[in-house]
């Protein structure tokens, strides 16, 4: 994990990867409870039986919302951005899904410092990220997504 302190030692950092986190397992309880938290109770996601029998992937699959709102928590364990007075989850610039996270796959998330501007004192770091997946070539999503942090002076 790296340690950021101000806008300076964060710019330090452009171009390079920061990190990538612990693997995370997607579970069909965090799917369920994904499901029930966002009213999407789609049969590919939570009808285990359907998915299994119908489906085109062998079982169900998370929502791909899913696994974008892991970007946080994941974000979290690669870099511990201190002296902060905020932290703003800005937007996301891009998220391409380049395939399903099965159940109880693993996946964890790769971060790369794309860019990094001062604001009149707000650092906005735009963060490009790839989420991947155990055992598979390609990721389940490539992106990039912008946090903005008001540093203490």
């Amino acid at each position: 994990m790296i340690i950021i302190k101000d806008h300076a030692e964060f710019e330090s950092y452009l171009g390079q990867e920061l990190g990538i986190s612990d693997w995370h397992t997607i579970t069909q309880q965090q799917i369920n409870q994904f499901a029930d938290a966002t009213l999407d109770h789609q049969w590919i996601h939570t009808d285990e039986e359907k998915a299994k029998n119908e489906g085109p992937f062998g079982g169900t699959i998370a929502h791909g919302y899913l696994t974008v709102s892991l970007l946080p928590y994941f974000w979290h364990q690669i870099a511990d951005v201190q002296n902060l007075k905020m932290q703003i989850n800005y937007s996301i610039e891009s998220i391409k899904f380049a395939q399903p996270v099965l159940v109880n796959s693993r996946v964890r998330l790769k971060a790369k410092l794309a860019s990094i501007i001062n604001l009149r004192g707000i650092t906005k770091a735009n963060i490009g990220v790839e989420m991947e997946i155990e055992g598979q070539k390609k990721p389940a999503y490539v992106g990039e997504v912008v946090f903005l942090y008001h540093f203490n002076a």
